[in-house]
């Protein structure tokens, strides 16, 4: 029973998380919820899931399936670190801020966050942290985290991801993606996820799906030879081993079927887009960043955001500037943006009297 507290919408700015699943996807976990198979990932539905990974990421990419988005980072992370190594990122990156200490605690590591202009690391920034190498007293710089698309809904470049990959590498350290949305990040860039990701030189992808349609479920994928060769140690002592995990396994087959991950995203992509060209007619409505995914940032006034969230909520990223931020989903119709647009100009209006 729904609390008298809580509600259900319509459809929700707030996240993709707040969607709900796509058909499609359902459908896949009603047919592969008969009979009895193997459990964890001993199954068909799992090794028909890894050729669909590889189809995309190459036969060598090693493939292994997760609960959650945390779990894939922490995961991912565990495995390619030792406790007295520091991880570079971005200071407003997901593992920085969203996940409740979780990379620092599995792993040992410090987080050697940065601040940056638009979410994304650059090779100067990097070199910034690269500090106390070789002293004991000082954690070891080890790791660079990259978000596609940031925190920020920005995107990188397939040349500065390559940059940021090569002087990594050169530098003795191993690259990590979070790839929470990948596959909005794909749909935007207009090129193949590989191109961005193995092509480039990343080691290690978390690998989204939750927020694209399904109902649960991430990937960690490596890349590189021999960074995988323990990780069904962590995977287990991770609590991220699903017992069940065809119900994992079956919901990314029917994303890659049809290429309907790749509709998902640009659907949510373009729906981003139309409410971005539809709110900046609005006086008092100003673009904080470039509109390059399925995020909007926005500065709107403070009595229109208190108005605003009595009827739909949306996180306010940064209460002392006014910023807010509105994700669109893979689900997101026009009339849905229609409607929130109107309450929009409606709160607007209100506000001035």
């Amino acid at each position: 029973m729904i609390s008298p507290t809580q509600k259900i919408y319509k459809y929700s700015f707030e996240s993709d998380n707040n969607s709900g699943v796509h058909p499609l996807v359902m459908r896949a976990l009603e047919s592969a919820n008969t009979g009895y198979t193997l459990s964890y990932g001993d199954d068909p539905y799992t090794e028909s899931a890894k050729l669909c990974f590889a189809g995309h990421f190459g036969i060598e990419a090693e493939v292994f399936f997760v609960f959650t988005g945390t779990g894939a980072n922490v995961a991912a992370l565990s495995t390619v670190t030792r406790p007295y190594y520091g991880i570079i990122c971005p200071e407003t990156a997901h593992i920085n801020v969203d996940e409740c200490g979780a990379p620092g605690k599995f792993t040992g590591c410090t987080l050697l966050s940065v601040p940056t202009p638009d979410g994304k690391l650059t090779v100067p920034i990097i070199k910034s942290k690269m500090t106390g190498l070789g002293d004991i007293h000082c954690s070891q710089p080890k790791v660079v985290s990259i978000t596609q698309p940031t925190e920020l809904g920005t995107l990188y470049s397939v040349d500065e991801i390559k940059e940021i990959c090569d002087y990594a590498h050169s530098n003795g350290m191993t690259v990590h993606m979070d790839g929470a949305r990948i596959a909005n990040a794909s749909a935007a860039l207009g090129v193949p996820m590989r191109e961005f990701t193995v092509d480039a030189g990343v080691d290690v992808l978390s690998f989204g799906g939750t927020k694209n349609g399904m109902m649960y479920g991430e990937a960690v994928i490596f890349f590189k030879e021999g960074l995988a060769d323990d990780f069904r140690f962590l995977h287990k002592q991770t609590t991220q081993l699903a017992s069940k995990m065809r119900f994992v396994a079956v919901q990314f087959e029917a994303m890659f079927k049809d290429d309907l991950w790749f509709c998902n995203a640009a659907n949510a992509n373009n729906m981003a887009g139309y409410l971005a060209e539809k709110v900046l007619s609005f006086d008092g409505v100003k673009l904080v960043y470039p509109v390059l995914s399925n995020a909007v940032f926005v500065t709107i006034p403070d009595k229109v955001i208190t108005m605003m969230q009595k009827e739909h909520p949306f996180y306010v990223i940064d209460s002392e500037r006014s910023v807010v931020r509105w994700m669109t989903s893979f689900d997101t119709k026009k009339e849905d943006v229609d409607d929130f647009v109107a309450f929009l100009k409606k709160c607007l209006e209100n506000s001035e009297n």
